[in-house]
């Protein structure tokens, strides 16, 4: 139920009122969301037409990248057209499904580097049932499983939103709607929603986060009783993995499982992981993973040909 009285819609600030500092917003936010477009679209294009790409960790890879472009295109695009306006506003309903967007393939991208790292865990230390564990039913059906934890998840964050009731204050000193910087525009004590807050979107963000690092220290552990090329591959798979978690859970947790204040930096900080990591993903997993820098080189071969022959 909608508590709201006099506000159908907000006023975003945006990162910046300064014309020339707007006009830069824009030019650099408009190439990072193209590159962000088009990294993680080769991605999935490759791992899609690649039979050599047919193992889990490439399976969940499809997911994360697909994630990726949903998160930053549930973000970037209205972003980057306010750069141009002088006046920004979203309407009451654009902001909630908004909220629920954003929230929801955040949360998706969580859940897929947890099964992610799973699946190097039972690769590395129980290679021998492997291919029994990590079936492709189980991994469909946990993919399956991502999903809907994902939508309960967005869908507790609109019923907090909903619940927040606006009686005349409507502007947003952010690029985008999110429970945080509506809480201080609600007309009422939202200490207990923002208890719920941090319960929700922090307890996913710290536990996922420790969860993530105890998994890839275990099975940097169990390297000891592996091959030298052995270590070498599976060092090489974790550790671009564990950048990603930490440049994707470290801002998560610094906004998410705080007090309902905001900082100067925070927006900056958001621009990191809304922005920021999907573009990096792509790259991380391309430039440090050999089978996918030759599925990628023999895809465009072919499509050179195809093209030759035309």
């Amino acid at each position: 139920m909608r508590l709201n009285n006099n506000v159908t819609e907000f006023i975003l600030l945006g990162l910046t009122q300064d014309p020339v500092r707007k006009k830069i917003v824009f030019v650099t936010f408009l190439l990072f969301y193209l590159g962000t477009l088009l990294g993680n679209f080769l991605i999935i294009t490759t791992i899609k037409t690649s039979r050599a790409l047919g193992s889990p960790m490439y399976f969940f890879l499809f997911h994360l990248s697909l994630s990726d472009t949903c998160f930053c295109s549930s973000v970037a695009p209205r972003m980057i057209v306010d750069a141009f306006l002088k006046k920004s506003t979203i309407s009451f309903s654009e902001c909630m499904i908004q909220v629920f967007s954003f929230h929801f393939f955040g949360c998706l991208e969580i859940f897929i580097l947890i099964l992610m790292a799973t699946d190097r865990y039972v690769a590395i230390c129980k290679p021998l049932h492997y291919t029994t564990i990590m079936s492709q039913r189980v991994c469909a059906v946990l993919v399956a499983m991502a999903w809907v934890g994902s939508c309960v998840h967005s869908l507790a964050q609109i019923f907090l939103a909903l619940s927040l009731p606006f009686c005349g204050p409507n502007v947003i000193d952010h690029y985008f709607c999110d429970l945080q910087p509506l809480l201080r525009l609600a007309c009422t004590d939202t200490y207990m929603i923002n208890l719920l807050l941090v319960s929700n979107s922090g307890a996913i963000c710290t536990l996922s986060f420790v969860m993530l690092m105890c998994s890839y220290v275990n099975i940097l552990y169990s390297l000891r009783n592996h091959s030298a090329e052995g270590r070498r591959k599976a060092l090489s798979t974790c550790v671009s993995h564990i950048i990603v978690v930490i440049l994707f859970f470290g801002p998560c947790i610094f906004i998410y499982t705080r007090p309902a204040t905001t900082f100067p930096m925070d927006k900056m900080i958001a621009v990191f992981y809304t922005l920021g990591t999907p573009l990096i993903n792509p790259l991380i997993y391309t430039l440090r993973n050999a089978e996918v820098k030759n599925a990628m080189r023999k895809l465009w071969k072919k499509k050179l040909i195809l093209d030759d022959k035309r």
